[in-house]
């Protein structure tokens, strides 16, 4: 029986099956949710990305086939190089350049690499056809890199197989290419995601894309946010429940995907389409250009306090003073082990260029055993409000505390680093966390990172005993935020 899982639902009002071999289909339409890389709305036809490298057959050559094969790669070499230098010069201004260099990457492996000696062994030695020598290569790496920890060994993998994609789709004949050019604008429906199938060799005809797996910090998912393609991941059943030329409607501000919904709900994305789509600076109301201010003319400062990066660009978009709160649990919510350094790292970067020139406080991690995370709790506690959380919780996983310190440092090098740190009791909790966090610098100094120029340090007022010694903690803090919930829920001793 084909399971869609509990995230996938119908309309309320019509409620979804799954039976036998194949996904029911509503009549108002599936609704899948999944994890957003960049916000907006965006309907139309899905296109889907089947071609997958796992399913390559292991075809061999007549011994004088061999050298056809090899000048099938270098030509093969020859336009997929063609292709990523036009879209490097194609992107120029429009992603910023940090991101553009995964290209430059992506050049190098194709110019002259262990990718290139190694397919080309495999053609003269075990006399591979090239589409096969290609999958075995990009194969085998990406076995290794799987078993090791590092995130940017990971990436490597998941560069070198964008690669060897690029390089097959310049061997597809010319009717192929031909019917792939005849699809104008779509949803791109697909089980990872991948720059190669990002942009059209001619064109930039991707209007959204949605995936069944892949990460928030992948190089694609970069540059899905910098050219503000909506875009979501980790998509359960969407290769299952999507064809070919259905009609969607990507909702990737709220992590939706709706497929071939009626022409009620059509209707309803349509006219509220424009308002639904991700914010822009040209779209930034005339009155946020201002800033606010009471009749007799005093300045009043609105901050915001987001979770995610559309509510960021939001907060950008109105034209508020600063993001005073951003809750760093995100990443941490998405895997089931923590994310690594470079991940982190690169998520905050991408949150403090959404804010734009407003300042941004990280909150350190702030997690209960509620929340699920066996990294950082083990088992759920029998009353998590009152168990670890914030501060008390770090410290007891202090290499968590260490890794998101360093991302932090990472991300803001250049600039200045706001952090705070939820749930503080006391003094001797804030000056651990000062300890961790000039050890890390230290370490960073040592391997010739760039750091921040200024970092503040701030607390989260939330506990009853944080209130009794706030004198003391204001002494040896940067900043006091109020948190009202947590305090009301502490002082009357009662749940939210």
């Amino acid at each position: 029986m084909a399971i869609l899982s509990a995230r996938m639902a119908s309309e309320p009002s019509e409620p979804a099956a799954a039976t036998g071999d194949a996904v029911a289909r509503p009549a108002g339409g599936l609704v899948l949710k999944g994890s957003v890389v960049a916000p907006g709305l965006v309907l139309g036809a899905a296109h889907r990305k089947d071609f997958e490298l796992a399913h390559v057959p292991v075809q061999r050559v007549g011994a004088a086939d061999v050298e056809r094969e090899l000048n099938r790669l270098r030509k093969a070499l020859d336009v997929a190089r063609k292709q990523v230098e036009d879209l490097r010069a194609r992107l120029e201004g429009k992603v910023r350049e940090d991101d553009a260099r995964v290209l430059d990457t992506h050049l190098l492996y194709l110019k002259d690499s262990v990718f290139i000696a190694d397919v080309e062994k495999l053609i003269l030695t075990e006399q591979l056809s090239l589409e096969a020598a290609i999958a075995r290569v990009i194969g085998d790496f990406d076995r290794i890199f799987r078993l090791v920890e590092s995130e940017t060994l990971r990436q490597s993998a998941i560069d070198l197989r964008d690669v060897g994609l690029r390089v097959l789709r310049s061997l597809e004949s010319a009717s192929k290419a031909g019917e792939e050019g005849g699809v104008k604008r779509y949803v791109l429906v697909a089980r990872e995601l991948s720059i190669v199938d990002m942009f059209n060799v001619e064109n930039e005809s991707v209007l959204g894309i949605v995936t069944e797996e892949g990460a928030l910090t992948s190089h694609a998912a970069v540059f899905a946010r910098s050219m503000r393609i909506p875009t979501l991941v980790g998509v359960e059943g969407l290769l299952e429940a999507v064809q070919e030329g259905d009609y969607l409607i990507l909702d990737a501000s709220e992590g939706v995907l709706r497929v071939n919904p009626d022409e009620r709900v059509r209707a309803q994305y349509q006219q509220q389409g424009d308002a639904k789509r991700a914010p822009t600076s040209a779209a930034r109301p005339e009155w946020a250009r201002f800033p606010v201010r009471t009749r007799d003319g005093q300045q009043v400062h609105v901050l915001g306090a987001c979770g995610n990066l559309p509510e960021v660009e939001q907060c950008a978009s109105l034209g508020m003073s600063a993001i005073a709160l951003y809750r760093t649990e995100l990443l941490f919510l998405v895997e089931k082990n923590p994310p690594s350094r470079d991940a982190l790292a690169e998520h905050y970067r991408a949150v403090l260029e959404a804010a734009g020139e407003a300042p941004v406080t990280f909150r350190l991690l702030n997690a209960d055993s509620g929340l699920g995370l066996d990294f950082l709790h083990g088992e759920r506690e029998p009353n998590p409000a009152l168990g670890l959380f914030g501060v008390r919780g770090l410290l007891a996983r202090e290499s968590i505390l260490r890794r998101q310190l360093q991302a932090l440092l990472v991300a803001s090098a250049g600039g200045t680093l706001r952090l705070c740190v939820p749930g503080v009791s006391d003094c001797g909790e804030l000056r651990r966390v000062k300890e961790c966090l000039f050890e890390e610098k230290l370490e960073l100094r040592k391997a010739n990172e760039a750091l921040p120029e200024r970092v503040e340090v701030g607390i989260v007022l939330e506990t009853p005993a944080s209130l009794l010694g706030v004198r003391e903690l204001a002494r040896e803090s940067d900043q006091l935020l109020l948190g009202f919930d947590a305090l009301q829920q502490y002082l009357l001793a009662a749940d939210r």
